[in-house]
């Protein structure tokens, strides 16, 4: 049952043992570019997201376009020179929100270090992000990446005046029933927002409104309004046998998982 049971919010109980699919060590080196175009990153979306082992595009939505491309690639693999889209090398470290001290930020330049010092952006012994924040995500179809990101861009004025930075990033489809990836790869939408509840749930239904189109799927830990949220999920009613066969008394309900996630009255 570990496909049923890796992302299950609690609704399945308590674990007491964990298999770990591991592998060898690897380096990494990281290289952030300035200034990458709108319609060139969209014209070019999948050639972009498939041109390391991980590519971040970061817009503010005040812009017509992405402020930075953060680029890692594992050592061993082809070097990914974006200078053919217009973007340009970044001329010093990055932070991905605009103004922020990089000190924060995992070596940039190029600069080969093992992969839990580039992987991440942030360094382990700091505060990632900026630390005042709201966040929210949401994951689409790849194959409706494109359409979504015009779609936020259609709302653009409302969303930026709450919006510290936003992030695009590529996830590889899953087997997990409850993942955002599960059975699609993916594009991830992710929006750190000003540390404001009262002026950032608007936007948020504003952004979920222009997605909704696109079956997008909320980061279950993150900000997303109370929805049935469970129903983008194929294999919910699955996970509902489950979770009635193991705590068939409800000993572990409430009322995020039964409303938000299994679409139960409460």
């Amino acid at each position: 049952m570990s496909d049923s049971s890796v992302v299950a919010l609690g609704a399945l109980g308590v674990l007491t043992s964990v298999t770990l699919d591991v592998q060898p060590a690897y380096d990494v080196a990281q290289v952030v570019y300035d200034g990458l175009p709108w319609e060139v990153a969209l014209a070019h979306l999948d050639e972009l997201m498939g041109a390391a082992m991980s590519v971040s595009l970061f817009t503010t939505w005040r812009g017509h376009g992405f402020e930075q491309v953060w680029v890692k690639r594992r050592v061993g693999e082809p070097e990914a020179d974006l200078r053919w889209t217009g973007a340009v090398p970044a001329d010093g470290p990055r932070h991905p929100v605009p103004g922020a001290s990089a000190v924060h930020c995992t070596e940039q330049g190029g600069v080969v270090g093992p992969w839990y010092a580039r992987v991440p952006h942030f360094r382990l012994e700091f505060t990632p992000s900026s630390g005042e924040e709201l966040q929210t995500e949401y994951l689409v179809a790849r194959s409706s990446g494109v359409d979504a990101l015009r779609a936020v861009d259609s709302i653009r004025e409302i969303v930026a005046p709450v919006l510290q930075i936003s992030e695009i990033r590529s996830v590889a489809r899953d087997d997990l029933w409850l993942s955002p990836a599960f059975d699609r790869d993916s594009l991830a939408l992710h929006f750190t927002w000003v540390a404001d509840t009262e002026r950032v749930l608007p936007v948020v239904r504003e952004v979920e409104r222009v997605l909704a189109a696109y079956d997008p799927r909320p980061h279950w830990g993150k900000v997303f309004t109370p929805t049935h949220a469970g129903a983008r999920y194929p294999r919910l009613d699955d996970f509902t046998d489950l979770v009635a066969h193991y705590d068939p008394h409800g000993v572990l309900s409430d009322e995020f998982v039964d409303t938000c996630v299994l679409g139960l009255p409460r």
